[in-house]
């Protein structure tokens, strides 16, 4: 996945400046989930200052799953659910790629049922395209479409894309603590 970012930041005297424009470096699109593609744009760490300190938080390669006070902004494209319906399909590999890839964020997943996750964080979730269905630890389900946003609050949750074209979400994870965690 490709995402043009554009990061700003000051100058030696304080000035507004433009510090980067290129591509989010931290991204993938995954050989065995067709279709499937995300990028982390930017990450705060917990009291986070202006100016920002030098440097891009998103090469550290560390958990996309912000610690309390923390953030991470993502942008996920989720294949229509038929993908992994397919008989070509390749659930060791894809569950392999995945891992690799999204340190921190696939520990929060489920083995025993796909899709079904929590992270310990507050998520705001925008739909930039397509369509998608929010479903819930009970099965409670919502659908989704361009513009829709979901506020997640650490809940156990799942995004199905019934649909037959990719679902495109951006998604503003802020770190929190859960008590008793």
């Amino acid at each position: 996945m490709e995402i043009r970012r554009i990061v700003t930041g000051h100058d030696a005297q304080g000035k507004a400046v433009f510090v980067s424009e290129a591509a989010a470096p931290r991204a993938a699109a995954f050989k065995h989930i067709p279709g499937h593609a995300f990028a982390q744009v930017w990450a705060t760490a917990p009291g986070a200052s202006l100016p920002a300190p030098a440097g891009d938080p998103t090469l550290d390669g560390g958990s996309l799953v912000p610690a309390p006070g923390g953030t991470s902004f993502l942008i996920v494209t989720f294949p229509p659910d038929a993908v992994m319906m397919s008989p070509d399909f390749n659930g060791a590999a894809a569950g392999a790629e995945l891992g690799a890839a999204l340190p921190g964020l696939i520990d929060c997943f489920e083995p025993d049922c796909p899709g079904m996750h929590r992270s310990d964080s507050i998520d705001y979730a925008l739909v930039l395209g397509g369509e998608i269905w929010l479903e819930l630890d009970d099965g409670a389900q919502k659908l989704l479409r361009q513009g829709d946003v979901a506020v997640q609050n650490g809940t156990r949750h799942a995004w199905r894309n019934r649909s037959a074209q990719a679902a495109t979400l951006a998604f503003i994870l802020v770190g929190a603590a859960r008590p008793g965690a």
